[in-house]
């Protein structure tokens, strides 16, 4: 179903994005390849369709929930619940595996310094099943562990032929940060790796979207309020979704369905921006209400806090908030996302 917010799984379900899916399929005879765009722009449902089509091996890691400073403990769990759907098709190479037991259909990983897991003795031994690992918003893996991995990945990269890396981030400058494809001191630099980026649906895209979802439901779709719809929504297919979903599921109130999706961003945000100092959302408050030069931003933020503020203190959070996939130059990416630092 097209108003189905979890990720899509089967081609039949995904709509719009038949090029991308077999563009990464092509790609994933490279070693390395990352797959961005911004949040809801439906990176996961393009990996999981083209990773279910390929029928090779595969481990998706959801690195979402892996914290700044996460330890072995948290990364092992989530590789070895990533490894689990794989089982039938891996057992028997894995259990020859030092630090790896197969009891089952569970998999355990051992840590442990003596005779614990070696992240390039797994990747040497997924190599002969032309095994796929992929990992969904990969700048998470920034990190303590960040180096061990990225050696484990320079080494798959030059010796294991038949292992590709499939990497997806929506905060795409972290993303190349956790690569360091241009920093002389990361173990990645100078390789190689094909980009896909998803870019949001055409006006004519968004609008069938929503008829066709609207349609699958047995639904009359009112024109004008998808009129409206799409252009606040800015060819976002999760937004797109998430207001189709709201409609059939409840009152088709545009305003109420705004006001809603604006909490649920305003949310994400407030998470997003947890650790980081409140002027992070000073600055985001003032893009949100039209602040459009360096001045009137720098203006914004010392009044907030009743102080001057350095220009590098100003270039720094700019420059983050950007990397962040947040704003580029002094608007937002996201329409709801501009909504919701409004209200910062």
């Amino acid at each position: 179903m097209l108003f189905d917010e979890r990720p899509k799984e089967d081609r039949r379900e995904l709509f719009g994005r038949d090029r991308e899916v077999e563009e990464l399929k092509r790609a994933a005879e490279r070693p390395l390849v990352v797959l961005t765009g911004i949040r809801r722009i439906g990176k996961t449902s393009v990996l999981k369709v083209a990773l279910k089509e390929m029928n090779r091996p595969s481990i998706l890691i959801d690195a979402r929930g892996l914290g700044p400073n996460y330890g072995k403990r948290e990364f092992y769990g989530l590789l070895a619940q990533a490894i689990r759907p794989s089982l039938p098709r891996l057992a028997d190479l894995l259990r020859s595996v030092r630090g790896v037991k197969v009891l089952g259909m569970e998999v355990v990983l051992v840590w442990k310094r003596e005779g614990g897991l070696s992240l390039v003795e797994l990747f040497d031994r997924l190599n002969e099943r032309k095994a796929i690992i992929a990992v969904d918003e990969a700048q998470k893996l920034r990190g303590p562990l960040s180096t061990e991995i990225k050696n484990a990945m320079a080494h798959a990269y030059d010796y294991d032929r038949n292992l590709t890396f499939i990497l997806t981030g929506s905060e795409v400058g972290l993303l190349w940060e956790f690569l360091g494809t241009e920093d002389p001191e990361s173990p990645l630099y100078g390789r190689y790796i094909q980009e896909i980026t998803l870019e949001r649906f055409t006006e004519d895209q968004s609008v069938d979207f929503l008829r066709r979802g609207f349609e699958e439901v047995g639904r009359s779709p009112d024109e004008e309020l998808i009129r409206k719809a799409v252009e606040w929504l800015d060819g976002i297919p999760g937004w797109l979704t998430y207001f189709g979903n709201a409609c059939i599921t409840g009152k088709p109130d545009l305003e109420e369905i705004k006001r809603k999706a604006v909490r649920l961003a305003l949310g994400e945000l407030k998470n997003l921006l947890s650790g980081r100092p409140e002027r992070y959302k000073h600055v985001l408050r003032a893009i949100a209400e039209k602040r459009r030069s360096w001045t009137e931003v720098k203006r914004f933020l010392e009044e907030r806090e009743g102080s001057t503020v350095s220009s590098s203190v100003l270039q720094n959070i700019m420059e983050n908030l950007q990397r962040m996939s947040l704003i580029r130059d002094y608007s937002f990416l996201d329409p709801i996302y501009e909504a919701a630092a409004g209200q910062l």
